[in-house]
Formats: structure tokens, C-alpha cells, sequence
């Protein structure tokens, strides 16, 4: 049986707006889920996902300071450091608002939106938490070494884009989980000057 639970029509126009274009985007990318180029990258994508992004993170720190890279034990620092924050960030949105993933759309014809209420998987599609892992990561490395920071940034944009046709995603959750990855890193990047700012007195 269809459920179809909008946001409500008080909602502001932009916001339902967004939603359309959502709902519309997400049922054209169930006609290409399951195809075997989309399933590879989004099985890729999996190394977004928290347990590999800290266990890179910790092998970035532990090599710097192995071989004594200090621009590498850095990276690696500020890599864990903006993670733990964009996650921080995305759990307790996660919880704020249940979402059913756009798969649940596809296969169960079924769509809710509204207080958080659930702690499963399926109504956890906003935001997206690979994405702002991914956009943290990746913004704390090119801020350390100018040279990756290209690279760096195309891994967390193709992260992010492979979420849509794999259905784990609407476009707004992966643009409400890049904000998150860029502002973790601002509020990195804040607490390192207060840190610096304290430690020259």
C-alpha cells in the first residue's frame, strides 16, 4: 500500500519545491539502481562510510609521525578532527528528521518525511553522512597540502554524486551533507585559531 507522507502545506514554497524536484529525481534514478556500473560505485562509495574514513585518518597521522612528515601527521590530525565533527553534526540532524531513503520510495512506493522518530536505516536518508564525511575529509587535506587539494575534492564530489542513482539519496540530503562537511571544517578551522591565538599569549 502507497504512503506518501509530504511535508505538510504551511511548508515554505522553496522547501516543497525541493522536495518535487526530489521526489522526481529519485524515481528516475530506480530505473538505472541495479545496474552494474552504478552498484560497483556505490559499493566504492562504502569507503566514505565512518569506520574506513577514521581508520584512513588514523593511518594518515600515524604515518606523518612515523616518518616524521609533519605536513602529513597534520593532515591526518585535522582529518580525524573535521570528522568527528561533520559526524557529530550529521547524527544529531539524523535524528531531528525521519526520511525514508529514496529506495524505500522505489520499492515500497512508500515516502515520509516528518519529526524524528525512528533510529532505522531506511528513514535515515537526510542528510547524507557519506557526503559529509567525505566533503570534511577532503576539505581537511587540501587546507594542509595545496597539491591534493584537486584530487582530494573530486573524490568527495564523486562520493557525493553516486549516492543519487544508487537510491541512498535525494539531491537535497547530499547537498544538506556537503554544508555539513564544509562547516565542520569552518569550525576546525575556527578552533585552531583560538588554539593558536591562546597559545601565543
Amino acid at each position: 500500500m502507497a504512503e506518501i507522507d509530504r511535508l505538510p502545506s504551511d511548508a515554505p514554497e522553496t522547501l516543497r519545491a525541493l522536495e518535487d524536484v526530489d521526489i522526481a529525481v529519485a524515481q528516475r534514478a530506480a530505473d538505472v539502481q541495479q545496474q552494474p556500473l552504478v552498484r560497483w560505485l556505490g559499493q566504492a562509495s562504502e569507503m566514505a562510510d565512518q569506520p574506513p574514513l577514521v581508520a584512513i585518518s588514523l593511518a594518515t597521522l600515524a604515518a606523518g609521525l612515523l616518518l616524521r612528515r609533519p605536513t602529513v601527521a597534520i593532515a591526518g590530525a585535522r582529518m580525524l578532527a573535521t570528522h568527528a565533527v561533520a559526524t557529530g553534526i550529521k547524527a544529531q540532524v539524523k535524528r531531528a528528521v525521519d526520511r525514508t531513503r529514496p529506495y524505500v520510495l522505489a520499492e515500497e512506493n512508500r515516502y515520509v518525511v516528518r519529526k524524528g522518530e525512528e533510529n532505522q536505516s531506511r528513514f535515515n536518508s537526510f542528510p547524507s553522512g557519506h557526503t559529509a564525511g567525505a566533503v570534511a575529509v577532503a576539505q581537511a587535506i587540501a587546507r594542509t597540502h595545496t597539491p591534493a587539494a584537486l584530487p582530494a575534492r573530486l573524490w568527495a564530489a564523486a562520493i557525493a554524486l553516486v549516492q543519487i542513482p544508487r537510491c541512498a539519496h535525494y539531491p537535497s540530503d547530499v547537498a544538506a551533507g556537503a554544508a555539513i562537511g564544509f562547516g565542520a571544517d569552518g569550525l576546525v578551522r575556527l578552533a585552531e585559531r583560538r588554539l593558536g591565538a591562546l597559545g601565543r599569549r
